[in-house]
């Protein structure tokens, strides 16, 4: 076990670690909740007491020097054991302390948001940071303690499970298909205005599916987050592929061709291999899978009817 620096140089090695992981001081800042200028005080601190430099500054952020780099395999060592011993301390004892959430936009704020608050009831000295955004976190960077993402994990140090598969249907607002042109099957969404993803915006390939149906679609609005779609879809002048589980909260959605225009794929929950041990994180992650389960019906959609949408 790499051994722990002086009591009052950790600090210093948690800020490197936040530069090293985030590229910048304003990054590193936002993330640890403190002042950019503070980051950089910890950072020139503790290249004083190594007597190296730890980065170089370009017009991108901070690099690693090769001396940087060595010192982040050593600091990362020294991070897992705390996080070993801190787990070790939490046994036998109430949960508490801080877990980071990262999850794509849809899956955050429209499923984790509203349920959060039953696992902080339970445990009233644990504290969430939900980061709902379309994008991919690095666990490996401690971007989060526990990712929410559509593909398995390709990283050694991260254990990952399958959460459910979800379904993908066309939606559109009641008072948009009470005034639209009917749609009886594939060819008739030609007619109709759609709402999709900026396709050079996309964070995961799993989510350029407008090429399923029979006929191209092409929307005439194109936003590079999933919360933007559904208050557009909401306003009744277009359809959208929306996932089900997202849609349910809605009553005004309802699925267009639901027996013949289906998306599915998978959500899986990754955690660092040095954060298993967690009591905190484990009770997160648990609290996560087991909400899915009990939702499952929601995530895989309504069964494929044959009646026109529009009827």
């Amino acid at each position: 076990m790499p051994s722990r620096p002086p009591k009052e140089n950790w600090d210093d090695f948690r800020y490197f670690l936040a530069v090293a992981r985030t590229g910048t001081l304003s990054a590193a800042a936002e993330q640890l909740g403190t002042e950019h200028t503070t980051v950089a005080r910890h950072v020139q601190s503790l290249e004083r007491a190594l007597n190296s430099r730890l980065f170089h500054k370009s017009n991108v952020g901070y690099e690693l020097t090769e001396a940087g780099n060595r010192l982040m395999e050593a600091a990362q060592g020294i991070e897992s054991a705390l996080v070993a011993t801190r787990a070790v301390a939490e046994g036998g004892h109430e949960i508490g302390g801080t877990v980071r959430i990262g999850a794509p936009d849809g899956f955050g704020t429209y499923f984790l948001a509203p349920r959060i608050h039953k696992l902080l009831e339970k445990n009233p000295r644990l504290e969430i940071e939900l980061i709902a955004a379309p994008r991919l976190f690095s666990l490996a960077k401690r971007e989060a303690d526990i990712a929410i993402g559509l593909s398995s994990a390709e990283h050694l140090r991260v254990a990952s499970r399958r959460l459910t598969e979800y379904s993908m249907l066309v939606y559109g607002a009641r008072s948009y298909l009470k005034s639209a042109p009917p749609i009886r099957d594939q060819r008739d969404l030609a007619g109709h205005p759609f709402i999709g993803y900026m396709e050079d915006l996309l964070f995961t390939p799993e989510l350029n599916f407008l090429g399923v149906t029979e006929v191209p679609l092409h929307p005439r609005l194109r936003s590079s987050n999933l919360v933007t779609q559904v208050q557009a879809t909401l306003a009744g002048r277009s359809l959208c592929i929306l996932p089900a589980y997202v849609a349910a909260n809605f009553s005004e959605l309802v699925p267009v061709l639901a027996d013949e225009v289906r998306v599915q794929a998978t959500f899986h929950m990754h955690v660092h291999v040095d954060h298993q041990r967690a009591a905190h994180v484990r009770e997160v992650a648990r609290f996560i899978a087991d909400e899915v389960d009990a939702h499952r019906a929601t995530f895989l959609g309504p069964a494929a009817t044959r009646k026109p949408a529009n009827k």
